[in-house]
Order: C-alpha cells, then structure tokens, then sequence
C-alpha cells in the first residue's frame, strides 16, 4: 500500500516533487497538495498521509508545527533553499527529520525521494544524518546538567530555593544559569533586582520556535547578576503562559546545557495535564513550562513546607511525580522548619513524617530563619550576599553541594565559531 504524502511546497519545486513521488512504482503517493500550514496540520491529523514535504520558508512553520507532524505519525522532510544556506540550518533547527535542496530537475527530485523513503522506517525524534547539514554548520553544544525546582501548591519557597542554590553553585565555580519557568507567579526578576520588562524566557522560546536559538542568542538574553551566575527571567503576566510552548522550551534547555555547567529551573507548582478533557482539538497545556522542565531534568528539587499542611502536600506531591514517572533523581527539600508548628523537636518530627508517609529517609532540611530571609528580599540579593552567617544560608549552601556533587566530568563538545564569556 502506498504511504501517502502531504506536500507544502512553495514555488516550482512543487510540480518536480509531486511527479518524482508518482515514480516510485506505488511506493508513494500524493494525496494532499496543502496551500498554507493549517491545511497541512489538518491534513496530518486526519490522517492523510505520514511524510510531509513542506518549503523551509513555508508561512508559520515553526517548531511547534514541527511537532505537532510528529505526534501524528508524520515524518517531516524540510526543502531548502541553495541560494539561502540559513533555510537549511533553521530546518534542521526546528527539527525536522531530512533536510533537502529544492530539485530543479527529474535526478535531483528522485535523489530527495530516495532519501525520504529511507527515514520512513526510523521514529519520528531520530536524527537522520544523511539529511542534515554538514556538521559545522549544526549547533551541538556543550553538555551541563539541568536541576528543575519543584514543590505542591501552598508556596514552599521553590523561587528562594532556587535562586539560592544557583547562587552557591556559581559561587562554587560552577557556570550555572537561572530560569524562571513559573506561569503562575514567576518572581526571580523580582527577588534579585531585575527589571521584569526583560524579555527573558518568552524570547528564548520565540527564537527556539523559529529555529534561531543558538548559545550567542541566549546568552544575549541572560544577563549576567554575579560572577558565573546568569538569570533567564520569566514572563510578567501569568496571562502570557501560551508563550512558553512545550516544544520550544525542550529546545531552550538544550542550548542551555552549552551554555551553564548547571541549568537551575524554577517550576511552576501544576502538574496537570488533562486539557484534552476540554478541548476537541490540539489542547494548550497551562503547565507545559513545568512539565517540560521535570521531563529535561537530570535532578529534580523538591520543595515542601515544614508544617502539617506542607508536609500533607509534598506527600501527595511527591506521589504525583512518581505516577507521571517524573524526578527519577530527586532531593527532597522541606523548608521553613520550625519548632513553633511541628513540636520541640521539628526536625525529627518532619523525619519521621516523611519516612512513615512517603518512604524518604534523607530529606534535606531547611530552618525557618525570617530575618535573613527578609533582608535579603529588602535588598534584592541573594542569601550568600545579604547573610552568609545566617542559619539558612549554610542549608541551603549544603543542598548546593549535595546537588553539585552529582555534576561528571564529561567530554565537551564546543559549538563550531561561537563562544560566549561569563
């Protein structure tokens, strides 16, 4: 049976391709020629076809649309432009599973055809070498690791948390980066003193969208706030989520991991993924910031509140992470300890509550030290900054360390012709 193909393809390239898919000898056959992208997405939901060649300059094309072809079974080859050398690279960027310059002649549409026959037995995610551009011109950067900061609702402390533990990371001498992924109420701008004008995140995944995001792109849009400590601020309104599309951030921590030895991520506290119940179409997933980081990170934080309530919530929160097989290397963090709600002895007691209730014997235990914590959000300054004495900021620069000890060394693979300085 033939496997049918769903052509995008602008300009004269078009007739070429259509007629070199009709001499395959009923390997494959055209069954939709799609004028713009909506008709294409449409075309691959219902079902038409599982390869689709698509113009690399094709109107809204972007790396969600890229996606959204893989998710229905449909293996993407991009056409590209020979007098336009960037067409190939964005393809490739957006992640699309052959790259190919546009046929002028019979030969050179059989040689695409060819090609895309051979990447329809590989899974859609595979990376197809024969199809890619030559290897300097692809962007594979340097690898790091990325610690996402979790925690139930109730507010924790996952932002303190987080931007506490990146500022001992770098103070270490680590290259760590800070993000700000909470679409709910992101406030790391706020809590070191930056503008939160700053188009932070929402750029990054625009540019990753588009296939533009390389390290130079993304260290342009983190501002340095202290030796090897750079912030990635989030989106101003909890309004402006729809932004932060799942398929552009899974590019974002990518090019981050060449850019910081440790990618810190401040999540949101939503788990939630059941928009399909309200949608009969492609559903927006509120939580696809957080969800997208759990699913890059290579050691998830999390955060729960030292009182009866929090300790119910990170209970429950830390059985959602293991039904959703999220955080397979985790650190429970309980913060603001205090005798005054949990008894004479809190640390024992939020131990053993842990223990009996969640099986964690090794939390990481964080006292309630408001003074410290006060100064340094007057101050806009982290705790190493505002008081390096202080209770609090010698637990939480414990959790830096057990978390830093996990960073292998590993072989760096430099991007070609870009470097970027702390």
């Amino acid at each position: 049976m033939a496997v049918g193909v769903l052509c995008a393809v602008q300009g004269s390239a078009e007739a070429i391709i259509v007629q070199a898919v009709e001499r395959t000898g009923g390997r494959l056959s055209v069954t939709r020629r799609c004028a713009d992208l909506t008709e294409l997405l449409a075309a691959a939901e219902a079902g038409l076809g599982r390869l689709a060649v698509v113009s690399g300059d094709l109107d809204l094309l972007d790396r969600e649309a890229i996606e959204l072809l893989h998710r229905a079974g449909v293996r993407v080859v991009g056409i590209a432009d020979a007098t336009r050398p960037w067409l190939g690279e964005r393809l490739a960027a957006l992640g699309t599973d052959l790259v190919a310059v546009a046929p002028h002649d019979e030969a050179s549409a059989g040689d695409v055809v060819r090609e895309a026959l051979a990447i329809l037995g590989g899974a859609p995610d595979e990376a197809t070498a024969p199809g890619r551009p030559d290897e300097h011109v692809v962007r594979r950067p340097a690898r790091g690791l990325v610690v996402a900061v979790w925690g139930p609702t109730g507010a924790p402390g996952r932002t303190t948390v987080a931007v506490n533990v990146a500022a001992e990371l770098a103070a270490a001498g680590r290259r760590t980066l800070l993000v700000d992924a909470d679409t709910y109420g992101g406030s790391v701008a706020q809590v070191v003193g930056m503008l939160d004008e700053a188009p932070g995140l929402a750029a990054a995944a625009r540019a990753a969208g588009q296939g533009t995001l390389d390290l130079m792109t993304l260290a342009r849009l983190t501002p340095t706030i202290a030796p090897d400590l750079r912030v990635l601020s989030g989106i101003s309104r909890a309004d402006r989520w729809p932004e932060l599309p799942s398929s552009s951030l899974d590019a974002v921590w990518t090019v981050a991991r060449g850019l910081a030895e440790w990618t810190v991520i401040d999540c949101g506290f939503c788990l939630e993924q059941d928009e399909a119940l309200s949608y009969d179409t492609r559903a927006p997933r509120r939580n696809a910031a957080t969800l997208s980081a759990l699913e890059a990170a290579d050691v998830v934080l999390v955060v729960g509140a030292g009182d009866p309530v929090g300790i119910q919530r990170l209970v429950r929160g830390l059985g959602e992470l293991t039904d959703l097989g999220l955080g397979s290397t985790r650190f429970v963090l309980v913060n603001r300890v205090r005798a005054s709600v949990a008894g004479p002895h809190p640390g024992d007691a939020v131990g053993q509550a842990l223990a009996r209730y969640a099986g964690v014997t090794d939390a990481h235990l964080v006292p309630d030290d408001r003074p410290a914590l006060d100064t340094a959000l007057l101050e806009a300054q982290t705790l190493r900054e505002a008081a390096p004495g202080s209770p609090v900021r010698r637990a939480l620069a414990g959790m830096a360390s057990r978390i830093d000890a996990l960073l292998v060394a590993a072989p760096v693979e430099e991007p070609v012709g870009e470097t970027v300085s702390a």
